[in-house]
């Protein structure tokens, strides 16, 4: 594979191409068709009120996935954080211990103090400690107000 030689910007062909595009439609198309028919009190009415307020909700629901995007890189943000401080405080690197832990155990993980970070890691993955375990061994535990 080559190695890119600028920074491009990303798509998710599902969700940009396919999915946010047909709900646009859809959505469109069936306020559209209710407008034309709103006021009437009968069957056909009340079927393009219904597809009209699904296509509305499932459009909400692709423009929501942006959050879960969010929370990737956020989720990467927070790991390269540990990955920093343990290098910062103990002088070696943490891949071999990330290795062996799960995202959650990271995430506590970066709950704790600087002291108590390094015996703390390898007690997670010798232990196989779950993220409860591990903030329950927090003993200078650093609160992190601004996690989504």
């Amino acid at each position: 594979m080559a190695t890119p030689t600028k920074n491009t910007t990303m798509y998710y062909p599902w969700h940009h191409f396919v999915l946010l595009p047909l709900a646009f439609l859809m959505a469109g198309y069936a306020i559209t068709r209710y407008t034309k028919v709103a006021g009437d009190d009968d069957q056909t009415a009340r079927l393009w009120f219904t597809v009209a307020a699904l296509a509305v909700i499932g459009l909400g629901v692709l423009v929501m996935l942006r959050q879960h995007y969010a929370l990737q890189l956020q989720d990467r943000i927070c790991r390269l954080e540990v990955r920093q401080r343990y290098f910062e405080v103990s002088g070696q690197r943490f891949a071999p211990l990330e290795k062996q832990l799960s995202l959650s155990q990271i995430l506590s993980l970066r709950l704790a103090g600087d002291a108590e970070l390094p015996a703390l890691a390898q007690a997670a993955a010798a232990e196989k400690l779950s993220p409860k375990d591990i903030q329950a061994r927090i003993t200078d535990f650093q609160f992190d107000a601004m996690r989504v």
